[in-house]
């Protein structure tokens, strides 16, 4: 996680975001265990990265930003998805016109775009917290930005179970 870690403090991440990274990382790499539809590598990677974008904003565009950043640095579209896709369970280009981001369609897709994307929404910092909790705080989102963000978590609670 070194360089990853590296790569978010040069890109000018404080404390805070990159303890925030390698807890979501640690959290995806334990919910994935041994399951091979997992590429783990991929999940180390996005999880560190997933909040490159908070360099630039800690607003709803941080996911948007963060996409940039990965691109802008090589990182490969597959890293560059899984950065851009976490916000909630995803954000369709309809709900980023709303929110006054780029319309791209932001709604994870890949195994580990989910799966970051949910551990994500469980940790608070670097402390787990309750789904209820994070759909409650959600209310900035679109309708169907929290519907999604429901059905993720009520699909990785019957498929990590």
């Amino acid at each position: 996680m070194g360089d990853w870690e590296a790569l978010l403090r040069s890109a000018g991440c404080d404390e805070g975001v990159v303890r925030h990274c390698r807890a979501v990382t640690a959290l995806a790499l334990a919910l994935a265990g041994d399951d091979t539809l997992f590429d783990r590598s991929l999940l180390q990677a996005g999880g560190m990265l997933h909040d490159i974008g908070r360099s630039v904003t800690h607003g709803i565009g941080h996911a948007q930003e963060g996409g940039r950043i990965s691109r802008t640095l090589g990182l490969g579209e597959p890293i560059a998805r899984i950065v851009e896709r976490h916000t909630g369970a995803g954000l369709s280009a309809d709900d980023c016109i709303l929110l006054g981001l780029e319309p791209i369609d932001c709604i994870p897709v890949t195994p580990e775009e989910r799966l970051v994307a949910y551990a994500d929404k469980r940790l608070r910092g670097d402390r787990v917290v309750s789904m209820e909790r994070e759909l409650d705080r959600s209310v900035m989102l679109p309708r169907r930005a929290r519907q999604r963000m429901y059905r993720l978590w009520r699909e990785m609670d019957l498929f990590i179970a």
